[in-house]
């Protein structure tokens, strides 16, 4: 089992064209298995683009193949409107990976998402997506580092350590779950809290690889959550841990000021939670490993 996709995920791509970063990602998840039924695009609905029927809109596209999944890679100043159009089309998954919307953009679309249309998950923005192993692929994570089977679920703020994690569990023979990317930037449309529940839940997710970053409080309220609501163990690791104090370091939600957001106070709020924390992607393999020995 999967949490969020699975093998009646049925995708389309928003504002597909022949040179769409939308359309190479969205061919290479295609050829994952991930079943890719349609594109939008106002300027080319009634087109067929490498086997993909295109849509003028989201709400077409839905009525017509029963899309339940998106994928939205288009430039910032329209990815915000393009999230909001597939919330109100009823699409009930939401995959955003655009790099460098504007935050008043993105809380406008959060809190719309929330009002409006609770129905709707967004994931993202400026995330890598989500992978069920072996079984569907949305975003640009690429396929051949995952391994599935179980029992681990990962859940990442950095995409390059999203990836290097899956890759330290596959060398390792260690299958996932579901590897869910949920970005870096300050307002994320699921936050670890959300997907740590879904794993809590999920019957065939028996551990829990967290990869937090610096800047925000994410990390401090997941330690709560962990605290409080799981019954699963926990591996974490902070990426961040030489960054100085005041300086940005990547993502837009990764900054810190004096002492709140560093990467000490997280590690130690996991630690006080009973979360395993390692200091760098390969130690939390290594200790994944023997948390999987020690599953019942």
């Amino acid at each position: 089992m999967s949490i969020f996709v699975d093998e009646r995920t049925k995708v389309v791509i928003q504002g597909i064209s022949p040179s769409s970063q939308g359309l190479y990602h969205g061919l290479r998840n295609r050829a994952y298995g991930t079943d890719v039924v349609a594109g939008t695009n106002p300027k080319r609905g009634g087109e067929t683009i490498e086997g993909i029927p295109v849509f003028s809109t989201v709400a077409e596209a839905v009525a017509e193949t029963g899309a339940n999944a998106s994928f939205i890679s288009v430039p910032p100043p329209f990815a915000a409107e393009a999230i909001v159009e597939a919330a109100e089309a009823g699409v009930p998954f939401v995959v955003c990976i655009t790099e460098g919307i504007p935050a008043h953009d993105e809380a406008r679309a959060y809190n719309v998402l929330v009002r409006d249309f609770p129905g709707t998950r967004l994931l993202g923005p400026n995330c890598p997506g989500v992978i069920s192993p072996g079984t569907c692929n949305i975003g640009i994570t690429s396929g051949d580092i995952a391994l599935p089977g179980g029992p681990v679920g990962l859940v990442s703020r950095s995409g390059t350590v999203f990836y290097q994690a899956l890759y330290e569990l596959t060398q390792k023979g260690i299958g996932q779950t579901t590897g869910v990317g949920i970005g870096g930037d300050p307002v994320p449309g699921t936050s670890f809290t959300d997907v740590l529940a879904a794993f809590e839940a999920d019957p065939e997710t028996k551990a829990v690889l967290m990869i937090g970053e610096i800047g925000g409080s994410a990390e401090e309220q997941a330690a709560e959550f962990i605290r409080a609501e799981m019954s699963k163990p926990v591996v974490a690791y902070i990426a961040g841990v030489t960054a100085p104090p005041g300086r940005k370091m990547g993502h837009a939600g990764a900054i810190i000021s004096g002492s709140h957001g560093t990467a000490k106070a997280k590690m130690e709020a996991l630690s006080a939670a009973g979360v395993t924390v390692a200091q760098n992607p390969t130690e939390a393999g290594e200790r994944m490993v023997d948390v999987v020995k020690n599953l019942g």
